[in-house]
């Protein structure tokens, strides 16, 4: 790092054996508009050519770490964060991109007075298909919201106050929190303070990959599970708490049988629909994709049926 260099701005990049997009990830943030700024890579000792991809930039801003994470990508962000001098961090994923100007658009957003920034951005799925997805908006980010309706927001469109991160003491780094501990540190985030703001244009790109993506739903399902009841858990059980508990449990539920039908997996999705009804009867969309699963099955069968 130069010295005398005082960036407003880390990006902190988490990655391990991601070459094949590591550069192009890298490059979205060396060209953006808004030049004040450090890059952190947080590297999980990668056996590809990670470190390579690095050095071929040869800019004195940015940083490599090489830091064993044990799985817990948490950990590798929050190593990110204790070695970020930059007054707001933003975090990228080493297999999404982000488009020119997009810390330009999240700081001038910030300035406004919030103190995290959120934008759209494009899921690209495996086969080239862009979906524009926008989070928030800004009512459903309180703490309450968040808790009781799931997460509405994504960890590589995201800018925040360094001090916000640092008076939540960063990410959790509980292993059943793999794959949502970003949603559990915006609920604590939530809890610190309202000051959210949604800048509603795609300044990104997140990739999905191909992969056991019904292993990858149930894990991810078990994990929003396990932040839910950490918040919960937290709260007097009076009848109507246990109420909205079961209809959050109901309704990650519903988005398990959701992505388990959309990846084919019916057994499983209907076993979760069924699990949905059981926990709570008051979540109307359960009975929407159970319609949609049945309808689905039925015209596979009728398709494979002789006319």
């Amino acid at each position: 790092m130069a010295e005398n260099f005082n960036p407003r701005v880390s990006v902190v990049i988490p990655t391990y054996n991601h070459a094949a997009f590591l550069h192009e990830a890298l490059q979205s943030v060396v060209d953006q508009t808004y030049k004040n700024l450090e890059i952190l890579v947080v590297n999980n000792f990668s056996t590809d050519e990670t470190e390579s991809i690095v050095s071929s930039f040869n800019d004195k801003n940015i940083s490599l770490f090489n830091f064993r994470n044990n799985g817990i990508i948490a950990a590798a962000r929050n190593h990110g964060i204790q070695h970020a001098t930059g007054e707001f961090i933003a975090f990228l994923d080493s297999d999404d991109i982000w488009y020119p100007t997009k810390i330009e658009e999240c700081i001038h957003a910030l300035e406004s007075g919030a103190d995290i920034a959120c934008h759209g951005e494009f899921w690209v799925m495996p086969n080239g298909n862009r979906r524009e997805v926008m989070y928030g908006p800004e009512k459903n980010a309180t703490y309450r919201k968040l808790l009781r309706r799931g997460n509405c927001i994504s960890t590589s469109t995201v800018v925040v106050r360094k001090s916000i991160l640092q008076e939540i003491n960063g990410f959790s780094e509980r292993e059943d929190f793999v794959t949502t501990e970003d949603y559990d540190c915006w609920m604590r985030i939530a809890q610190a303070t309202d000051r959210f703001v949604f800048v509603r244009k795609v300044l990104g790109e997140y990739l999905l990959h191909e992969g056991n993506a019904s292993n990858s739903i149930m894990r991810n399902h078990h994990a929003e599970l396990a932040v839910v009841a950490s918040h919960f858990e937290h709260q007097d059980r009076t009848p109507l708490r246990m109420l909205r508990w079961r209809q959050r449990n109901a309704r990650a539920q519903y988005a398990a049988a959701r992505g388990l039908h959309k990846n084919g997996s019916f057994k499983a999705s209907i076993s979760m629909y069924s699990k949905s009804v059981l926990t709570s009867p008051f979540v109307i969309r359960t009975y929407a994709g159970i319609l949609l699963l049945t309808v689905t099955r039925l015209q596979a069968i009728l398709k494979r049926t002789p006319q």
